[in-house]
C-alpha cells in the first residue's frame, strides 16, 4: 500500500520529511500555527474589544493575510501533490533542459500564467526544484510569477491603467529571464551549485507515448490518492512553516507600523526609491494586498518605479522565499543569490521608470 514514505521513482534520491527516523517534533511549525490560528480567532469573535490597539493591529494583520492566502496554500499543496505524481524527466520535458534559454523562457512564461499567490507559487517552484528543474529555471519562475495572478492583473488594470499593467508584466518577465539567465551561467562557472536533482532526458524520450504508457500502467484507487496527498501534505510543510513564521511577521509589523503611509513617505526620488524597496522587504504584503499600495506610489506618490519596485522587491527579496531556498537546497548561498542578482535590476529599471518623458 503506498504511502508518503513510499517510493515512486527509483532515482529518487530521498523519503518524504514525514519518514525520517526518529524525527523531532517541528515546534517553528507548530508554535506559529497556534499563534496565528489564536490570533484568526480572536479577530473573528472578538474584533470590537479588539479594535485601536496594538493587539487588534496584530489579530487584524494574521486574520487578513490568512484569508488572502489560504486559496494559494491549498491550491499550492495540491500542487505539490500532482507534481510529485510527474516523473522528472517529464518535468524537463515540459520546461525544457536547463541552462539553455528556451528552458529559461519556458519557465517565465509558466510563472507568468500560473494564478497562484507568492505563497502558493512558492510551493510549486520549491517542488520544481526537487523534481529536477534548474536553478536558473526556478529563479525565472519564482520572480516572474507572485503577482501575476489573474486578479491581481486585474486589480492593477482597473487602479493604474492597461498600459502601465502592461509595462509591469513586461519589466517583470525581463528581469525573471536575465536573473535566470545570470544563474545558468553562475552554475556552469561553478560559482553556484547545480541541482542535484536534475536529469537529463534519453536520447529516445518521446513524451506523449511515454505519458499513455505511464498512464496506462498507474492505479489510481484510494490507496493511491491517500498515499499521495499523505506526501504533499508531508513535503508542503516545510513550506507552511515559513509561510505561518511569514503571518506572524507581518502581524507584528503592521502593530508597530502602518503600510498606507508608504505612498506618503516615498517619492520618485532616490531615497523614496531606497526606502520603499527597505519597505517592500521588511513588510511582507501578499500578493492581492500589494496591488492597491503600488497603484497610490504610481498616481498619488508620481513614483511609477516606486510601485514597480513595491510589487518585484517582495518577489525578489521576501524573507519568506529565501528562507524556503535555504530549506529546499540546503544552501545559504543559493538561497541569497536570488535577491543579490534581482534586487540591482530591479532598482535599476525603477529608477528609469522615475524619470521624467523628455519633452
Amino acid at each position: 500500500m503506498p504511502s508518503c514514505c513510499s517510493k515512486s521513482e527509483p532515482e529518487q534520491p530521498a523519503q518524504s520529511p514525514c519518514c525520517a527516523p526518529g524525527r523531532k517534533i517541528d515546534w517553528l511549525f507548530w508554535s506559529c500555527l497556534v499563534v496565528v490560528a489564536a490570533a484568526y480567532l480572536a479577530q473573528l469573535f472578538f474584533h470590537r474589544s479588539l479594535a485601536d490597539s496594538r493587539l487588534g493591529a496584530f489579530t487584524d494583520g494574521a486574520f487578513e493575510m490568512t484569508n488572502r492566502m489560504w486559496w494559494g496554500i491549498l491550491f499550492g499543496v495540491g500542487a505539490v501533490g500532482l507534481i510529485g505524481m510527474i516523473p522528472r524527466e517529464f518535468i524537463t520535458a515540459i520546461l525544457g533542459p536547463g541552462g539553455r534559454f528556451s528552458g529559461i523562457l519556458r519557465a517565465c512564461g509558466a510563472g507568468l500564467l500560473l494564478d497562484l499567490c507568492n505563497h502558493g507559487i512558492l510551493m510549486v517552484g520549491m517542488k520544481l526544484y526537487e523534481r529536477g528543474a534548474s536553478l536558473g529555471q526556478i529563479f525565472a519562475f519564482l520572480i516572474a510569477s507572485p503577482w501575476n495572478s489573474l486578479s491581481t492583473t486585474l486589480i492593477l488594470i482597473a487602479l493604474i491603467g492597461l498600459p502601465w499593467t502592461l509595462i509591469f508584466i513586461a519589466l517583470s518577465a525581463v528581469i525573471g529571464i536575465t536573473t535566470g539567465l545570470i544563474a545558468e551561467f553562475l552554475v556552469r562557472t561553478g560559482a553556484l551549485a547545480p541541482n542535484p536533482h536534475q536529469k537529463d532526458l534519453p536520447p529516445d524520450f518521446q513524451f506523449w507515448p511515454a505519458a499513455r504508457h505511464r498512464y496506462a500502467a498507474a492505479t489510481f484507487d484510494r490507496a493511491f490518492f491517500r498515499g499521495h496527498t499523505r506526501r504533499a501534505l508531508a513535503e508542503s510543510r516545510m513550506i507552511v512553516r515559513w509561510i505561518l513564521l511569514g503571518v506572524v511577521l507581518v502581524a507584528v509589523l503592521r502593530a508597530i507600523f502602518d503600510p498606507s503611509t508608504f505612498a506618503q513617505w516615498f517619492g520618485p526620488t532616490v531615497a523614496g526609491l531606497a526606502l520603499t524597496f527597505l519597505a517592500a522587504t521588511v513588510i511582507e504584503v501578499c500578493s492581492e494586498g500589494s496591488s492597491p499600495l503600488a497603484a497610490d506610489l504610481l498616481t498619488r506618490a508620481g513614483a511609477p518605479g516606486n510601485g514597480f519596485t513595491f510589487l518585484m522587491a517582495g518577489a525578489a527579496t521576501d524573507y519568506t522565499e529565501v528562507l524556503a531556498l535555504r530549506e529546499t537546497t540546503r544552501s545559504w548561498k543559493l538561497a541569497l543569490a536570488l535577491p543579490l542578482l534581482a534586487s540591482p535590476q530591479i532598482l535599476i529599471i525603477a529608477w528609469l521608470l522615475n524619470q521624467p518623458l523628455p519633452l
